[in-house]
């Protein structure tokens, strides 16, 4: 979910065409959630091949080599590791979202609704250890770097834009930019739009870049002040306060400074402040990762993709000639 900054964000919209040459860290499991969600048959049901779901494989695939062969872009994925605690109560609230969900879907399917059958389904995707297995074996497949982040991927994306390896984070949501990434590219795709499941409808999307010190400067506010705005309005991590939202909590670290000095009323609704802000401060990274490309590995991926998944074996030698199109394999 993330946390909702929209309302007072500073953007810039480039072309993809503008972010040639580009490396950014990529949320590996965000993206993955996101295929999962949106690549589905007419009735929502997912892609599937041999009773094993292939939605999130045909995403990764096509959305990879067209970023390395059409745009010159170079994803390198990093994949969440152990969650925080705090965030297990975010998790079982999704879960019982999704449950909710799978029932109205399967209704919706039974009466013959396709267009609600579909919106339906796309809150139910379930992101499994196996599926991530299968991403990371395509990615080294192709020859794209994967890092392990030790715990929350989005951090670990951060702290490599930070250090310079690469030039964003890219993610869909906010928390990079609380994570101290010093640029955070959103909506990295190629179809140029997005599902909305609450109208049932695509809109139009364009690449969004955030750099974290104009927003900064724009709002008056340090990196540690725009964490507790966050906390302010509710993470992954906390609830927030009710009533309070992005532009409210904006004028109430504007007047006070930091969460410590806002009404007790306010304050008392976030509770283990400290820790809370640790997440986002002092997240654990790693620094053992090698961004390296590498040459794609032809047969392994005809063998994983065609003869394992069934996918077109004409479709995946043109990407894969798409792909080499890379500077990065020339």
């Amino acid at each position: 979910m993330g946390v909702l900054l929209t309302p007072i964000i500073v953007k810039e919209t480039p072309a993809l065409s503008e972010l040639a040459g580009r490396r950014v860290a990529v949320d590996g499991n965000g993206d993955l959630h996101q295929f999962l969600a949106v690549i589905r048959s007419r009735d929502g049901t997912p892609l599937q091949h041999g009773g094993r779901t292939t939605s999130h494989l045909v995403g990764l695939f096509y959305r990879t080599t067209r970023l390395l062969g059409e745009h010159a872009i170079e994803p390198a994925y990093v994949f969440d590791g152990q969650p925080p605690e705090l965030k297990r109560a975010e998790i079982a609230r999704r879960r019982q979202v999704r449950a909710r969900f799978e029932v109205e879907a399967a209704e919706a399917r039974a009466a013959g609704d396709l267009s609600r059958a579909f919106a339906k389904s796309t809150m139910t995707s379930r992101l499994t250890r196996e599926m991530i297995a299968e991403a990371r074996e395509l990615l080294d497949l192709l020859g794209v770097p994967v890092v392990q982040a030790p715990g929350e991927g989005e951090a670990q994306a951060a702290f490599m834009a930070a250090r310079g390896d690469a030039w964003a984070a890219a993610s869909k949501d906010y928390d990079a930019l609380l994570f101290g990434a010093p640029r955070l590219l959103r909506f990295l795709g190629i179809s140029g739009r997005e599902f909305l499941p609450s109208k049932g409808a695509f809109r139009p999307l364009v690449p969004e870049v955030i750099a974290a010190d104009q927003l900064l400067g724009h709002l008056g506010l340090s990196r540690e002040q725009l964490v507790d705005l966050a906390l302010l309005v509710g993470t992954d991590f906390n609830d927030g306060v009710k009533g309070i939202g992005p532009k409210k909590a904006l004028r109430l670290l504007q007047a006070f400074g930091r969460l410590e000095d806002v009404p007790e009323d306010i304050r008392a609704q976030v509770p283990g402040l400290s820790a809370l802000r640790e997440i986002y401060m002092a997240p654990p990274v790693s620094v053992d990762y090698v961004l390296r490309f590498k040459e794609p590995d032809e047969p392994g991926l005809f063998r994983f993709l065609c003869d394992e998944r069934g996918f077109s074996r004409d479709r995946v030698r043109a990407a894969i000639g798409r792909m080499r199109g890379s500077p990065l394999f020339a």
